[in-house]
């Protein structure tokens, strides 16, 4: 079963499509992104280009996916999305390139999992709007070269240290995106609750922005299922006294913190003495695969401070050991 607050887009998450705002207007948070965006893409209007090309960074569930139909939406263009996984062989990538129309967005989620000549033959459809492939194949092979309209490329990624200089330097715009406050987050869950008709109370909407691990996705999710505790418990209506309960239930205390987050923290605390811990041991002692950790449940317990990173491995913070009501140990080291 998923985690009810990992920032992992999931099948139950399709309803996030219903809520997207699609002006920077009505996109809550991330104000000097859009403020620049905003100044960029008019900019581009008024000289009758393609805007240069976007890349987004950052932990999952900020809005990068949200930011890249709105580019699309302000600028008056068609997106087509794909993924850096779908694209496997140099044939995907000309399909998608080929079906694009003047100006519009091409959407590439996961970019940092573009297989490496893959990546070669994005450069050239980049920089000059052309795309050189290799077709048949030994002695009857050969390059063909096919002009492509003006486009932007939109990349999104959660781990901006595996792109490879050359792909990110042919970037004109590289923006990460930060986690969100608990008022901005309480905003987006207000806004949620008029979108689908379910109303919340003031003191509701910030309990839930409080848990939400300072992020969108988290408090939409948390949000759709509080709701049907309300729902069921109540009279539909979502107040604080539901909310709590619900949060309770659902394992969510008042940190953001799950079941995952303990058993991390408490794993290095109970079978390391607190770190330093390399990740590959700590991921084979929590059963979690390294990225994972690194990009699901790290960001959130780096950014509050209950994890630290040193040269030698990953320490857990005074403050772990505070709120988790646990001895301090001596160090490995």
């Amino acid at each position: 079963m998923a985690r009810i607050i990992s920032g992992e887009e999931t099948e139950e998450d399709t309803f996030e499509t219903s809520i997207r705002p699609d002006t920077l207007d009505e996109y809550i948070g991330q104000s000097e992104l859009k403020e620049n965006l905003g100044i960029f893409m008019k900019a581009a209007k008024m000289r009758g280009e393609a805007l240069d090309h976007v890349l987004l960074y950052g932990p999952p569930g900020l809005g990068k996916t949200t930011m890249a139909y709105i580019i699309a939406n302000e600028m008056g263009s068609n997106i087509k999305t794909t993924s850096g996984p779908a694209i496997e062989k140099s044939g995907d990538l000309a399909a998608v390139l080929s079906s694009l129309e003047p100006g519009d967005v091409l959407f590439i989620d996961e970019i940092h999992r573009i297989p490496r000549f893959i990546e070669e033959i994005l450069y050239s459809a980049m920089e000059d709007f052309k795309l050189d492939i290799i077709v048949g194949s030994d002695s009857s092979s050969r390059n063909i070269t096919i002009d492509l309209p003006p486009f932007t490329l939109v990349g999104a990624t959660t781990r901006a240290g595996d792109l490879t200089g050359p792909l990110r330097d042919r970037f004109g715009i590289v923006s990460k995106l930060n986690f969100y406050t608990e008022e901005e987050l309480k905003q987006i869950v207000l806004r949620t609750s008029r979108v689908l008709n379910s109303p919340i109370d003031e003191e509701a909407a910030y309990e839930l922005a409080r848990r939400s691990r300072g992020t969108p996705r988290v408090a939409n999710r948390l949000f759709k299922r509080v709701r049907d505790f309300a729902l069921v418990m109540g009279d539909g209506n979502i107040d604080l006294n539901i909310t709590k309960t619900a949060l309770e239930k659902l394992k969510v205390d008042e940190a953001g913190l799950d079941a995952t987050d303990y058993n991390l923290l408490n794993s290095i605390i109970e079978r390391f003495n607190g770190g330093p811990v390399g990740i590959d041991a700590l991921a084979s002692s929590i059963g979690e695969e390294a990225s994972t950790i690194e990009d699901v449940y790290e960001p959130y317990l780096l950014q509050n401070g209950f994890l630290k990173r040193t040269s030698r491995g990953r320490m857990v913070t005074e403050k772990a050991y505070d709120y988790l009501k646990k001895n301090r140990q001596d160090s490995l080291f």
